[in-house]
């Protein structure tokens, strides 16, 4: 199991790379936000085929991962392409100088995705390291289940911001419709939800202590990266969200109050 890890690491730090030297010559990081889910498209996909003869779990995970990885990289590539730098990576070009930064990405940013990627996905090394049945249980179809929710509340609520976003009469205004009815991240708790039916498909498989990828990527969607600061983003930025978060689940889906 090291061994594939390892290897799979190695796989991911040239890649990583080679994105923060693409990164220098367009001098803009925000490429790195498109690599996040070809990343663990790429990781799982080198454990499914290095890691022995494919069985319905793996196959299963292959497909589930490349659609959920695929589908997250064409988000961000039309969100971000042509847009600019984000405005995170100008404030940190800012904060430590255009002379130092190019070099300080590499740390702060590529690599630290990398590391990130492979901490997430040792579930899907788990999977793919399968100790009981290879054929598909109770579990898996739990897992599947757990996965089409949580897939259609990231795509969903994704597609949703999109068009909200699109028309220029929402200028200024807080989407509070569809799935943003019910949660005002239903992207953020669809991405944690798919991250723990690969959590319980790694159970299935007989691999336990590899879930810490599906806690860590609920940590960074809950306290870093994610809820955390849009929360605080649009408090600062739209008065109409304060009451919006008196009427609205933060996290996990329901009924709004009255």
């Amino acid at each position: 199991m090291m061994t594939l890890f390892l290897h799979a690491s190695l796989v991911i730090w040239v890649l990583v790379t080679l994105l923060w030297i693409w990164s220098i010559i367009i001098k803009n990081v925000s490429i790195v936000d498109i690599f996040w889910g070809v990343g663990f498209v790429v990781v799982n996909a080198f454990y499914v085929f290095s890691s022995g003869e494919l069985n319905p779990r793996k196959i299963l995970i292959l497909v589930l991962v490349s659609a959920w990885g695929l589908r997250l990289a064409v988000h961000l590539a039309i969100r971000n392409i042509g847009k600019g730098e984000d405005f995170r990576y100008q404030e940190f070009r800012r904060k430590y100088g255009a002379e130092s930064y190019w070099w300080f990405s590499y740390f702060q940013t590529f690599l630290l995705q990398g590391v990130l990627i492979m901490i997430v996905s040792l579930p899907l090394l788990g999977i793919c390291m399968s100790t009981h049945s290879e054929n598909l249980n109770l579990l898996d179809y739990f897992g599947i289940f757990i996965w089409m929710i949580g897939f259609t509340f990231e795509a969903g609520g994704d597609l949703q911001m999109s068009c909200f976003k699109g028309d220029p009469k929402n200028k200024g205004k807080v989407l509070n419709t569809g799935l943003w009815k019910y949660t005002r991240h239903p992207n953020y708790f669809g991405d944690s939800a798919v991250w723990w039916a690969f959590a319980l498909f790694s159970i299935a498989a007989g691999s336990y202590w590899q879930i810490i990828g599906s806690v860590l990527m609920t940590l960074l969607i809950i306290r870093v990266s994610g809820v955390a600061l849009i929360e605080k983003t649009l408090n600062e930025s739209k008065p109409q969200y304060k009451e919006y978060i008196q009427k609205t689940s933060s996290f996990f889906p329901w009924f709004p109050k009255k």
